[in-house]
């Protein structure tokens, strides 16, 4: 469980701390840089923490009822209440962040089936059709997400 120091700092301590904090997270812009700060800054226990209540806000944001999201990610019903709660009465980053998730999956989407469209209309050179689409098939269901 996350503890802090029962001495309060000094205002303008705690507001510069944060400050450094807020602008070390928006210097880190590649994945691979990301996931090295991540994992100094944070314990695997609160990342998986974290990344629950993303995934929470996501599945609430696609429309998942509660409980089913409590089966999917394992959690209980009160954390899945608190994120529901934090979205309903502001939860602006949450919702910025799942609108671009959701963008970016519909993105990567509208391109595979480009793809899928191309190939279907232009005959591969020197290749079995058969293996061909059965190709095509693996790897549409290996795109497939779990939600």
């Amino acid at each position: 469980m996350t503890q802090i120091s029962r001495r309060p700092l000094r205002k303008e301590i705690e507001e510069r701390i944060f400050d450094i904090f807020l602008n070390s997270l928006a210097k880190v812009r590649f994945k691979e840089d990301i996931f090295r700060f991540i994992n100094d800054l944070l314990s695997p226990t609160e990342q998986l923490m974290l990344a629950k209540r993303l995934s929470i806000a996501f599945l609430l944001h696609k429309g998942y009822d509660q409980r089913t999201i409590c089966k999917i990610l394992k959690v209980s019903l009160a954390t899945v209440s608190r994120v529901s709660l934090k979205l309903q009465v502001s939860g602006e980053g949450y919702r910025k962040v799942t609108k671009e998730i959701i963008r970016d999956e519909k993105m990567d989407e509208f391109w595979h089936k480009l793809d899928d469209f191309i190939n279907e209309i232009v005959p591969p050179k020197g290749r079995d059709w058969s293996q061909l689409r059965k190709d095509r098939w693996m790897a549409k269901l290996n795109r497939q997400k779990p939600f």
